[in-house]
């Protein structure tokens, strides 16, 4: 048997994915037969397109080792995607392809020796890697009311730049807020990196999924200093394939070369059918077009929906522009909260499932105090077929969008009301 002093003392001081625990633990109470909702893992609910999925089946047979880079054709087709997306110049030398832009993400870290600059909050997974790679990491604090941005004069004001690379790992649209960030605010933001030596990674999963349609890239204003992070599983419905894709500047190719000899005694490649697959997602079609156009559509409903419902029974949240996620805030109720022992966002969460079935992570989970009553909820929770298919039929009354298709967001809304009241009743009594 291996004792446990002889595991990796890294590993050993980290917690299992919350994201996925979470969506692990409402499986479970499902199968023992709870009325769950699952607003934890941010899994995009919509099918994957029939035209991706028809190209999947039609590469089935392909089974050799396809190139540590990722195939030619898809490389080609990812730096078509962002030529006509962004305008950027760059080709099929400028990307790399692996299995989950997480897994990429990780590599990059490996392959620097870094410090992670991140806004608080983060996606739950960037501080893990990067203490799992005794890598530093740097916090910048970010607020509400500033719809969760940071201010180029939080770069400034860093520590000069000296010989060691630092990373900002920026998400916008962001997971868990929703918030992004217009174009003369990243502009800001790129001349401050630019001036402190700041390396960008920007983690555009969720770049298709602004409502309006329209993302800008931070490697529109900082094309030397940014590296683009990627891939299918947020625009596309397609987390299980595990493709994503980073796309590097020339002046960063060496970091690009040492991601690919990561690759090469790691994952060897990417699955081949779905690298061919993943050609037809990043080609450009009507029907992607079409399918982008009522996914954001249908989530633009639900958001607005969510949003208006929370705010009525007294919880405040940023207005999301992408996504599918609302950071909501419990501040309002933290004289009601505490009254009932719950004094952290984790046992705010933990009492919600208990009792009310709503499955929701906390804000400490992403970088914030845990004494800071935020949860963050993924309104992920329905048919995204179904709901597709209703705004392609465009028969459908934006008022009652949510209770037909999404029956369990608006029963999270009311469950959520009503325990908020009853919480409130009983403090009284």
């Amino acid at each position: 048997m291996i004792h446990e002093s002889l595991l990796n003392h890294r590993v050993q001081a980290l917690e299992p994915s919350a994201t996925l625990k979470i969506n692990e633990l409402s499986q479970q109470l499902i199968k023992e037969g709870r009325d769950i909702i699952r607003l934890g893992l941010g899994q995009s609910p919509f099918p994957v397109p029939d035209i991706v999925v028809k190209s999947l089946q039609k590469h089935a047979h392909e089974k050799d080792y396809l190139p540590v880079r990722g195939l030619l054709a898809l490389r080609q087709s990812v730096a078509g995607y962002y030529q006509r997306r962004d305008g950027l110049d760059i080709d099929a030398d400028s990307v790399l392809i692996g299995p989950g832009s997480k897994e990429l993400l990780f590599n990059i870290q490996m392959a620097c020796q870094a410090e992670l600059i991140l806004p608080a909050p983060s996606w739950v997974s960037y501080v893990p890697q990067a203490l799992m790679l005794g890598r530093k990491v740097r916090y910048l604090p970010t607020e509400m009311e500033s719809q969760w941005q940071i201010s180029p004069k939080q770069l400034e004001q860093l520590p000069p730049p000296g010989d060691e690379i630092r990373f900002l790992l920026l998400n916008y649209p962001s997971n868990p807020t929703g918030s992004s960030y217009d174009p003369d605010h990243l502009k800001a933001l790129a001349d401050a990196a630019r001036k402190q030596k700041i390396i960008i990674i920007a983690d555009e999963i969720y770049g298709e999924t602004r409502f309006v349609g329209q993302h800008h890239s931070m490697a529109t204003f900082y094309s030397e200093g940014t590296i683009i992070s990627g891939g299918l599983s947020k625009w596309c419905g397609a987390g299980g394939w595990r493709l994503g894709a980073m796309i590097f500047p020339k002046e960063l190719r060496r970091v690009q070369d040492a991601m690919a000899v990561i690759a090469s005694e790691t994952f060897t490649s990417t699955s081949a059918p779905i690298q061919y697959a993943a050609c037809t997602a990043f080609s450009e079609s009507s029907e992607i077009n079409l399918y982008l156009e009522r996914s954001r559509q249908v989530l633009a409903l639900i958001a607005r929906f969510m949003v208006d419902s929370l705010r009525a029974v007294g919880l405040q949240m940023a207005d999301p522009v992408g996504g599918f996620y609302l950071f909501v805030s419990f501040e309002a109720f933290r004289e009601q909260l505490m009254a009932r022992g719950l004094k952290t966002s984790g046992e705010l969460c933990n009492n919600l499932l208990s009792d009310t079935g709503i499955a929701v992570l906390p804000g400490s989970d992403f970088g914030l105090m845990a004494d800071r009553l935020f949860v963050r909820m993924a309104f992920v929770d329905f048919d995204g077929g179904k709901a597709l298919a209703a705004v392609a039929e465009g028969q459908y009354d934006p008022d009652v969008f949510v209770q037909q298709y999404c029956p369990k967001l608006y029963e999270a809304c009311q469950r959520i009301k009503q325990w908020l009241v009853s919480s409130g009743k009983d403090n009284k009594e």
